[in-house]
Parts: structure tokens; sequence; C-alpha cells
């Protein structure tokens, strides 16, 4: 399975090469022509059936994960975090460092040990380490370097019939979408970007949106659910099960009426559900490419995820396949847009 796939690779920021060789694999019988440009962003274009104005669909490569930035003399890693991470979802958690994935287990002090007052905030990162079972600096470092990133281990499974759960869907699910997308064929040209570096910064969006001057863009996204027993509805942002989420604005772009219209109509004569993202809370991808030279149009559609940025997302495959279909027949319709 495609997402399964994706979401078992390890790609952070700044090392998504796993990720875009097995995309570039992937997509080769499908696309006219493949680039990966200086920054690593793996750009696929597709000549359209007709001549017509640019469509760029991006969906980023990378993932929040962990670097290793010491050794200490008594063999354990001191790590910061890649992209962002909350630091209460890491003790006692397995991770995978360096190329040949060490196993490691993220330390920290046993509550019998602990002070009353310790236990009343959650540890910050550089509180913690990783213990890959060294008894010395000479037996981990033969081991890990500085420098190596440390990933998640989790296992892409099923949860029920209805929703998976799997590291990395914030943007691997994305990253499925936009596959699906470049192996059917339309009038437009389209070209495909999987970007890199989105988790810090949308560095490699915005290197691709310059090179390409797109007439319009449509971003794909693993965005957050909060629905939660404990939130009010409000708080919930999205809500899995009940389609893909149409962005209104973030703390990056402010998207256009005439886009979220067309997105509408669409869903709408197409039978997709659909939703709204409720929070400007966060960005994406888009926040770089909609202020690329004289501007882009751009558009961001999502998959509900709950608990992102985690050891695991936990998605709806209903959300996921209507997702493909909506951002297939805008693509089909976005010459009017």
């Amino acid at each position: 399975m495609l997402l399964k796939t994706l979401s078992e690779l390890n790609g952070t920021s700044g090392a998504e090469k796993t990720i875009r060789e097995y995309l570039r694999q992937v997509l080769e019988p499908y696309a006219s022509e493949m680039v990966i440009d200086r920054m690593g962003n793996l750009i696929v274009h597709k000549v359209g059936r007709k001549p017509g104005p640019l469509v760029m669909v991006a969906a980023h490569m990378d993932e929040v994960a962990l670097m290793v930035t010491e050794v200490t003399a008594e063999g354990f890693l001191k790590f910061v975090p890649v992209g962002g991470v909350d630091p209460r979802i890491l003790p006692a958690k397995v991770v995978k460092v360096g190329v040949e994935g060490i196993k490691g287990v993220i330390g920290i002090k046993a509550f019998h040990l602990t002070k009353p007052v310790e236990r009343e905030k959650a540890p910050e990162a550089d509180e913690l380490c990783i213990d890959v079972g060294a008894k010395s600096l000479e037996q981990a470092a033969a081991l890990v370097q500085p420098g190596d990133y440390a990933y998640f281990d989790t296992k892409f499974e099923f949860l029920g019939k209805e929703y998976f759960k799997g590291k990395a869907l914030d943007d691997r699910i994305g990253c499925a979408v936009l596959t699906k997308i470049l192996q059917r064929d339309y009038d437009c040209p389209l070209v495909g970007v999987f970007t890199v570096q989105e988790e810090v910064g949308m560095r490699g969006a915005t290197v691709a949106a310059y090179r390409l001057e797109p007439a319009l863009a449509i971003v794909l996204e693993g965005t957050v659910s909060g629905d939660m027993p404990d939130a009010g509805e409000r708080d919930w942002v999205t809500t899995p099960g009940q389609g893909p989420a149409c962005s209104l604005m973030d703390n990056a772009t402010l998207y256009p009426p005439r886009l979220i219209k067309k997105v509408v109509e669409v869903a709408n004569s197409k039978g997709i559900p659909l939703q709204f993202r409720r929070s400007k809370n966060g960005g994406n991808d888009a926040g770089s490419i909609h202020l690329t030279k004289g501007g882009v149009p751009t558009i961001a559609i999502s998959v509900p995820c709950r608990y992102i940025h985690s050891w695991f997302s936990l998605a709806a495959k209903s959300d996921y396949e209507a997702t493909i279909e909506l951002v297939d027949n805008l693509v089909r319709e976005i010459r009017g847009a």
C-alpha cells in the first residue's frame, strides 16, 4: 500500500532522499519529465492534452524528527527537535537512530526518583536523552554521530475498518494523494512538487514556486484535528470522517475567496463531503508559494489527522479517498477558476 510505505519510510527536513527516491521510482512511468532541484525538491511534470496555464500541486516530504547533537561520556545521546515536536510525547518512546536505524529509548528519570515539583510539568527536550545501550562515549560513537537523525519507530496499521494510524501522516498522506493525482491524465499542464524542509520554514516550496511560476497552486496537507472528549467543538479544527478540509486562512496565508468557492462548487457537484478548517493557527507551503514573484493564487486542501506531529497520527480512510477525488475533479475544472 502506497500510504503505508510512505508512512514507514524515514525522512526529516534536509534528509528527504529516501522518500524522494521512492516517489521517483513510483512516478517515472507517468511523468513527462522529472527534475530534482538543488534544494532537493522532486518536480514531476505532466504535459496536458491542451495548452493552458500551469497548475502546481504540492505536498511536502519531510517529517518532524530529532537530531543528535552530543554523545555524552556515559554513552547517552542528547538531541534537539527538527520541526515542531512537543516534548510531552517523548519520554519512554522507542526511536531509530542514524542511517542504520539503531534502536534507542528516550530516557527519563524513574517516577520513584523524582521530587513532587518535578512531576508538576513535562520535561523539556534538553532534559532528555536517547539510550542506545552503550556503556561509554566510544561505544555510542561507534554507532551514532552528532548530526544523525532519530525517527519515531511506528508501524502503519488499521484501527478497525475506517481508521488507520502511522507516523508522518503530515505530510506523507499529502504525498500519497499527489502521487495518485500524478498517475492520472489531465487537459491542463500539471506539475507535482514534492517539497523539502516545510517543517522548518517552507523552504523547498519557496524555491520550487520561484522556478516554476505557476498560474495557480494547490497545497495538500495532513492537518490537525482536535476532536477530543475534553475539547469543545469550536476547538476541534477538523473532524476525521467528515471529508477533506478546505482552509480559509492560517498564520501564513489568506486563501482567495474565489478558490474557496470553486472548491465548494466542485465538492457539491460531485457529492464529495467537505469541511472547513476552523482555525487560523499553523501554516503550510501555501505561505511561501502564494508570495512568489508577482503572486500565485493558492488553495490548501487537507486530510484531518488526530495526534499530528506525534508518534502516530490517526486518519479516516474515507477522508483520504475523498481528498483524492476532490483534487482530481478540482484539477479538471480549474481552468475556469
